[in-house]
């Protein structure tokens, strides 16, 4: 397994890590995700450890702490040096009015209880879920570099920012010493660029590593969809279709199509071509896969071990290719001056 620094760390990740969104099953929504228990849990652990994926991503949301728990559970009897723990706050987790964000308040309560249900005592890898507008930027770094002195957390990231709100934290950071980010967990897929207009760039520039989520594109790009089919019985898009990122059927089928060529070119499935192609993209230090079972976890881990030819990428490129939003159609039009970050 391939490793990369996370960032502008000196922190070293697997290029594949697992995500335990499956894990639990709590709730509508979450269950349409997979309904992982502790006992299957371990076994996917043992595979995905033996392939060097040591990278376990989780968040307090996830089956409403449920995932945490599983995963903490299923980990127990291993080295804590033999792996790492990514794991998420910031979404409401309860009723009360301190129940939701990025406060002091909130993150403290947050931390201390993601490591309890972990049964850890520190984790690797923590990332606001998303940003907060209402708390001010200075209370959330200085409370994250608090929570690092103390040996709480290793490293920091976000999820979901735009470029401002990771830039200005950015700055605010350098500019009282604080511990700085080093990863955005966001959202990159064959049928979702918008990551490479602004937030590629960013990451360049400031050394910041993707840990790109749903890299299938909301479970889209898992080679059962196709022009002219129904949709399986057996996809999570019939309950979370509405809740994940929109994608026009005809933009799909013709990226589906440019991935079915090259699948019969390589032997590879449309699943691995996807993650494949990522892996070769700028500022890409982790693709967060999942898996509701022990297949879809081996073919994943297949995307490795491999690269796609020039040619292939290309081909790739041009099919999810779309116009960009201002300035970003602006700017691509000085290549001599913004010329792209892929």
């Amino acid at each position: 397994m391939e490793h990369r620094y996370l960032g502008r760390s000196g922190l070293r990740v697997p290029v594949l890590s697992f995500g335990t969104g499956t894990f639990g099953g709590h709730g509508d929504f979450f269950k349409a995700w997979g309904q992982t228990d502790v006992a299957e849990a371990r076994r996917l652990l043992d595979i995905a450890l033996e392939a060097g994926v040591n990278l376990f991503d989780s968040a307090d949301i996830y089956s409403r702490g449920a995932a945490e728990s599983i995963l903490g559970e299923a980990l127990q009897g291993r080295p804590r040096d033999s792996y790492l723990i990514s794991t998420k706050a910031t979404f409401r987790f309860g009723d009360g009015e301190n129940e939701v964000g990025s406060s002091r308040q909130h993150l403290l309560r947050s931390v201390d209880a993601s490591l309890k249900r972990l049964g850890t005592d520190y984790i690797d890898l923590f990332q606001l879920h998303g940003f907060d507008a209402r708390t001010p930027i200075e209370e959330t770094l200085s409370t994250l570099d608090d929570l690092v002195r103390a040996g709480k957390l290793r490293y920091l990231g976000v999820s979901n920012f735009s470029g401002w709100h990771l830039m200005k934290s950015l700055d605010l950071a350098e500019r009282h010493g604080w511990s700085r980010y080093v990863a955005h967990q966001a959202y990159y897929s064959l049928i979702g660029r918008d990551y490479e207009w602004e937030l590629m760039p960013l990451g360049l520039d400031q050394g910041v590593g993707a840990v790109v989520w749903s890299p299938l594109g909301w479970g889209r790009l898992t080679g059962k969809i196709r022009r002219g089919q129904p949709l399986p019985d057996t996809s999570r898009l019939h309950v979370t279709a509405d809740m994940g990122p929109p994608v026009e059927q005809e933009y799909l089928y013709r990226v589906v199509d440019a991935l079915d060529d090259i699948a019969a070119q390589t032997g590879k499935t449309v699943p691995q071509i996807a993650l494949n192609w990522l892996l070769q993209r700028p500022t890409v230090a982790t693709v967060v896969i999942g898996a509701r079972n022990e297949e879809q976890l081996r073919q994943n881990l297949g995307a490795v071990g491999w690269n796609l030819t020039p040619e292939q990428v290309a081909t790739l490129d041009a099919a999810s290719a779309r116009d960009k939003a201002y300035p970003y159609w602006h700017q691509a039009g000085f290549a001599e001056r913004n010329p792209s970050p892929v």
